[in-house]
């Protein structure tokens, strides 16, 4: 059993939906204070009303600078601290290369990567201030681990995900704020409603465990690292795909039988 997280707050970007929805519930759930952070303030109010009295939401470009800035400021302004960043923001559209423009890739690196950089760096007076602090980074595992056609622009900004974290992750540690991320695999949100029944299917089919998982198997490792007893955890990730990154090849499904 988790010690109370009661009391603590959370800030959750790109929490209107999917992954960041289920993070944003699982920790009101838990007990926390939740900034629901979207680019519209009337979905990321309708999560919070979901989440409940102790949750609000807040519209802000995680893109922009000042936008993180005023957002760390009414997390503390609202709730009077902030202990958990769940740095969730993220897009996936779909370009092949020699299609793609530097401009397709500018606003994938700068939604899912940069956007890191700027939550994280807006968040850190507070947390150095009270001497603790958790980060979540939603990674994945297409570009640390798999890839995928017409995704090289978001495997590289989940990549780099990764390498932002294991170097915060050494420069936090004198003020106890860990710094781990989540590398889902295929999970079952509202964006994968346009990629069709067959690529679910095959997905599917593709997975040891023969479902897609579900957000509720991504916030609760994210409520893990949030949590006291994730306290001496720093630098890591923690893949949850019902093992899909494990089969060498087709012939390692079909032989399970």
């Amino acid at each position: 059993m988790f010690t109370s997280l009661s009391g603590r707050t959370a800030i959750v970007t790109g929490g209107s939906r999917g992954i960041g929805k289920g993070i944003a519930k699982r920790f009101g759930a838990a007990g926390l204070n939740v900034l629901v952070v979207s680019r519209s303030l009337d979905e990321a109010s309708a999560v919070a009303a979901e989440v409940g009295p102790h949750a609000a939401g807040f519209a802000a470009d995680v893109t922009n600078e000042a936008a993180c800035a005023a957002m760390a400021a009414a997390a503390i302004d609202r709730f009077g601290s902030i202990d958990v960043l769940a740095a969730n923001a993220g897009i996936f559209p779909a370009a092949r290369l020699g299609e793609m423009t530097g401009a397709d890739f500018d606003h994938v690196i700068s939604t899912n990567l940069k956007s890191s950089f700027l939550t994280v760096s807006a968040c850190l007076p507070a947390m150095k201030a009270q001497g603790q602090g958790r980060i979540v980074l939603t990674s994945s595992i297409t570009g640390p681990i798999t890839g995928y056609p017409g995704w090289s622009h978001y495997g590289a900004s989940k990549a780099g995900q990764l390498g932002f974290m294991r170097t915060a992750a050494i420069e936090l540690a004198p003020w106890n704020i860990t710094v781990n991320a989540v590398m889902p695999g295929n999970i079952m949100t509202e964006g994968l409603d346009g990629l069709g029944a067959d690529y679910l299917a095959k997905m599917t089919a593709s997975i040891p465990m023969k479902r897609l998982g579900s957000v509720d198997d991504i916030a609760n490792a994210a409520l893990y690292f949030a949590s006291d007893e994730a306290g001496y955890v720093t630098g890591q990730q923690l893949v949850i795909d019902g093992g899909q990154v494990l089969p060498e090849s087709l012939g390692a499904i079909e032989a399970m039988g």
